[in-house]
């Protein structure tokens, strides 16, 4: 006999179990309220460390090419050499973290996705 997978087992709590119940359960209603808020806050969360927290990814990004291919130096965006003065490059493992988080999540979406268009056969 084969084992129902978390996700099989999981859908099954939605399903209807009798014709007297209530045509929504109020738990259900709840939960779905309660994974939905924290849903946004993480894809808030997500988004926000990517764009925002310490200047953002893109700042990091353009300073990065401009030390790279121009002759400005990392001294001309701010580092001192330490890891307590970084200058335009503070908070960069955040930015990279949700960079990769969200990558992560893209791919996720773009499979479920795929395996979706691929049993409905278009």
């Amino acid at each position: 006999m084969k084992s129902k997978s978390a996700l099989s087992r999981l859908l099954d709590l939605f399903e209807e179990d009798a014709p007297d119940e209530p045509f929504y359960d109020p738990v259900h209603v709840g939960g779905v309220l309660i994974g939905t808020m924290a849903a946004i806050g993480a894809l808030y969360w997500l988004l926000w460390t990517l764009l925002v927290f310490e200047g953002g990814i893109f700042q990091k990004i353009h300073a990065g090419a401009a030390v790279l291919f121009t002759s400005k130096t990392l001294k001309d965006f701010g580092y001192e050499g330490s890891p307590y003065a970084m200058g335009a490059f503070e908070g960069w493992v955040g930015n990279v973290v949700a960079l990769a988080l969200t990558a992560a999540l893209i791919a996720a979406l773009h499979r479920l996705h795929e395996t979706a268009r691929l049993r409905r056969g278009k």
